[in-house]
């Protein structure tokens, strides 16, 4: 199809995920036709610089001729087979790879199409293990406020953001929230009992509601915690030094799994295989999609500990869950590709020398009246957007939508930056771009992101 075709085709026939198709009737459909290393093209030509690699995924950029030639190759020697009671070499070497990069006894991967259905996989694993060990009363899960887990109805339910769960009501029930680690905000969120200096104590603040929520239900009856190492919904929270630590002894002491959600913290987003190597705790399950395969093709993995696979291997007994494409062949490949790009090419070991850079150009923005806080981890960072810095009053809904959507969204693209305007939760500018990047990317997106911000700010 010629551009004008594509254009109007995609208006007559493609519904877009998380799209307002209003927006689109009288404006064209942004249509990404290529892409290499960091940057994309669009159908008219123009070059973007992928600040938020496609959706926190393409971890090594576009274009990679190695990870299409492991498609292929694989391709040709096995298309597809599902993981229903047979195994193929792919699966089996990639599940062992991802064991020996997990930490602790993590050695059990459970492979899906994608970051929602591990998940899901991880909510029906923790119920039905403590159905075996005894414990049937065990179901009920605890997240965080605007924290975001995914779509099937499972994960949704997770998931802290009304305004994404309200228009699919009832979801399933026995889902809890505590407050997340939003240092900006800690003393909206603790009431004024922390303003987030010692971030330690909010930490501690923090994770000691976990427990309140726990008791508050009867740890009979609580299964597991969800967690992002950062949380993405709401503009990159770090944890607090000592936050894992704590959440790790509560769990532990009221016999409830701790899930690291790391869809989007894994494979290098923050210098490490894993966002729970970087923070230095051991989960009893981790989720992760995304950057597994440099998003060269869909797929999943929910690593589980020991513990919770041993009861399986008594005669009789199975996890009564799957998936028709879970460790494709195809993707399997592409995923050890990925892996080896890691590996040979030091892409870890380049985040994490690069990364203190990479906070330091964006916390330049820090001088603009618009921008109230920079945080994040790795190559994972948020920035928020305030109407007064001495006071951090947000912005309104209206403005949110005028200012953000209408205008900040469209200058960013338009200014050469592919990156995300967010309102799940304070409004955000959130960048996390290919691991491939260095400091010409760190500035270049700096010196957009300075014009259009000013811009902005002149509307409110």
């Amino acid at each position: 199809m010629d551009t004008a075709r594509l254009q109007q085709a995609a208006k007559d026939h493609l519904w877009m995920h998380f799209t307002q198709h209003s927006r689109y009737a009288e404006a064209d459909v942004p249509i990404i036709v290529r892409g290499e290393g960091a940057y994309i093209w669009d159908a008219e030509g123009r070059r973007y610089l992928d600040g938020l690699a496609g959706l926190f995924v393409n971890q090594l950029g576009h274009g990679r001729a190695d990870l299409a030639e492991a498609a292929a190759a694989q391709a040709r020697e096995l298309a597809f087979h599902p993981l229903w009671s047979y195994a193929h070499p792919r699966a089996i070497e990639l599940a062992e790879r991802l064991a020996h990069h997990a930490p602790g006894s993590l050695n059990r991967v459970f492979f899906t199409s994608g970051g929602g259905e591990a998940v899901e996989s991880a909510w029906k694993l923790a119920k039905n293990y403590f159905k075996l060990v005894g414990k049937p009363m065990k179901h009920k899960v605890i997240s965080r406020a605007v924290a975001y887990h995914g779509t099937p109805h499972g994960a949704l339910s997770i998931t802290g953001l009304p305004s994404l769960k309200q228009q699919f009501e009832p979801l399933v029930p026995s889902t809890f929230r505590v407050p997340n680690t939003n240092a900006y905000r800690a003393s909206e969120i603790t009431h004024g009992l922390h303003d987030g200096s010692d971030a330690e104590a909010f930490g501690r603040w923090a994770a000691d509601q976990i427990e309140v929520a726990i008791e508050n239900e009867g740890p009979e009856s609580v299964a597991a915690v969800f967690l992002e190492p950062v949380q993405n919904a709401g503009g990159c929270f770090p944890p607090p030094p000592g936050y894992f630590a704590r959440v790790r002894e509560i769990c532990d002491r009221h016999d409830v799994l701790l899930v690291s959600d790391e869809v989007i913290c894994a494979y290098g987003r923050l210098g490490e295989m894993f966002g729970a190597t970087r923070f230095g705790y051991e989960p009893d399950i981790i989720t992760s999609a995304k950057g597994l395969t440099s998003g060269y093709a869909p797929m999943g993995a929910m690593i589980a500990s020991d513990r919770l696979m041993e009861p399986f291997l008594a005669a009789g007994e199975m996890f009564a869950h799957g998936y028709t494409f879970g460790g494709h062949p195809v993707a399997a490949a592409i995923a050890m590709a990925n892996l080896d790009a890691f590996e040979n090419e030091g892409v870890l070991a380049h985040v994490r020398e690069t990364a203190p850079a990479f906070r330091a150009t964006l916390e330049r923005l820090l001088d603009l009246p618009m921008v109230g806080d920079v945080r994040g981890d790795g190559f994972f960072y948020g920035i928020e957007l305030v109407k007064d810095k001495a006071t951090r009053e947000t912005l309104t809904d209206e403005e949110g939508e005028r200012v953000l959507h209408g205008f900040l969204s469209k200058e960013l693209y338009a200014a050469g930056l592919y990156c995300r305007a967010d309102d799940r939760g304070d409004p955000v500018i959130q960048l996390s771009p290919p691991l491939i990047v260095g400091q010409a990317e760190f500035d270049e997106m700096e010196r957009i992101l300075r014009d259009v911000i000013t811009r902005a700010y002149a509307l409110l």
